[in-house]
């Protein structure tokens, strides 16, 4: 069974494939829905890599932060974490 950091890999190297597809279609001035159908497709790619990565960090980094003593350690992690989710959500 392939680890979380190997999933959110093969999330990226396909998005990328994409992307690279996706420049060649516009280059060659392609039907604009297929551009489109093909760039929603990235989008999906990345959107499932950031919500592994996303899921990973609270499993390890966040887990760990909070169980530490420290409050201060506990708000910067906090803070990033809505940080990161107000990005996505934009």
């Amino acid at each position: 069974m392939k680890t979380q950091k190997e999933k959110t890999l093969i999330n990226f190297k396909k998005a990328q494939s994409l992307i690279t597809k996706l420049i060649e279609m516009s280059q060659d001035n392609r039907y604009c829905i297929d551009i489109m159908q093909q760039n929603l497709a990235v989008i999906g790619l990345l959107r499932s890599a950031h919500e592994m990565l996303m899921e990973n960090h609270l499993n390890t980094c966040f887990r760990s932060a909070m169980a530490s003593g420290s409050a201060k350690k506990k708000q910067e992690m906090t803070d990033e974490i809505l940080k990161v989710t107000n990005l996505f959500n934009k």
